[in-house]
């Protein structure tokens, strides 16, 4: 494994040393074509590891932070426990799929669940499927969950922890009703625990034309929150309602709308 390149609880990132760009979006999409375009070149050749995964996951948020990007990162702790575990958080942005793996990746290997389409992406899919991920459709629910149980089971048992965004969307707010407990029917399938995730990650925004590309803004402060590890029991309702808590809680602490699970 790398050396943990976050120690401790708590990262906040130190004051900018440059000068930020005042056309952060066209500054920072190079950077990121020429990550994406190395990393991905070496996953084609199977030549991309863990190691390098977490490199240019930390490339990307060096990148942000020359900007003017400021990191709060909080709860880092839970990342210890050495159990694979399946972490739940909310979908806000494409930021969060490049920057969780320097997170997590050096304590334990990871993967996402992502939809299917991010692995024909020139460069970034052949660095995705490098990774083994859980690949959904999001066309019909049900085969959905099938391949998140069996697929994400299989990635769980082999020791590779799990990252699931249950939301249907990215979204600023969140809908809890539209917030569903697949992330806790895994981890109870696998035996695993589940770590829930607040993430604000709106300073990378959402593109008209590419919907994973959009506009820079290094004036919003990007936020993760790590909560404490759950064991499910039962059917998994209280740890999925302590799951929603949580992110709820911070969102709204971080000014950002919720709605209540509908009945």
């Amino acid at each position: 494994m790398l050396e943990i390149i976050f120690p401790g609880d708590t990262y906040v990132s130190p004051p900018p040393i440059e000068t930020p760009s005042l056309l952060p979006s066209l500054a920072f999409y190079p950077r990121l074509t020429a990550i994406i375009g190395v990393s991905g070149l070496k996953a084609r050749f199977g030549t991309y590891t863990g190691e390098d995964w977490t490199r240019s996951s930390l490339a990307v948020v060096r990148a942000l932070e020359g900007l003017g990007a400021r990191f709060e990162v909080t709860g880092m702790n839970v990342l210890d426990d050495p159990r694979p575990t399946v972490y739940i958080a909310n979908h806000m942005s494409t930021l969060e799929t490049f920057v969780l793996p320097c997170l997590i990746q050096p304590r334990k290997d990871l993967t996402f669940v992502v939809k299917r389409s991010l692995l024909t992406y020139p460069g970034l899919g052949h660095v995705l499927r490098s990774r083994r991920p859980v690949a959904v459709d999001r066309v019909n629910p049900r085969e959905d969950l099938a391949a998140v149980l069996e697929e994400g089971a299989k990635r769980l048992a082999e020791g590779t922890s799990v990252v699931v965004f249950p939301q249907s969307t990215r979204s600023t707010g969140l809908d809890l009703s539209l917030f569903n407990s697949i992330g806790i029917k895994l981890a109870k399938r696998a035996g695993v625990p589940v770590v829930p995730v607040a993430l604000r990650t709106d300073a990378w925004g959402t593109g008209k034309f590419a919907k994973d590309f959009g506009p820079i803004r290094p004036d919003i402060l990007i936020r993760f929150a790590f909560g404490p590890v759950l064991n499910v029991e039962g059917a998994g309702k209280a740890e999925h309602k302590q799951v929603c808590d949580f992110i709820a809680g911070h969102l709204n602490s971080w000014g950002l709308s919720t709605a209540q699970i509908g009945e």
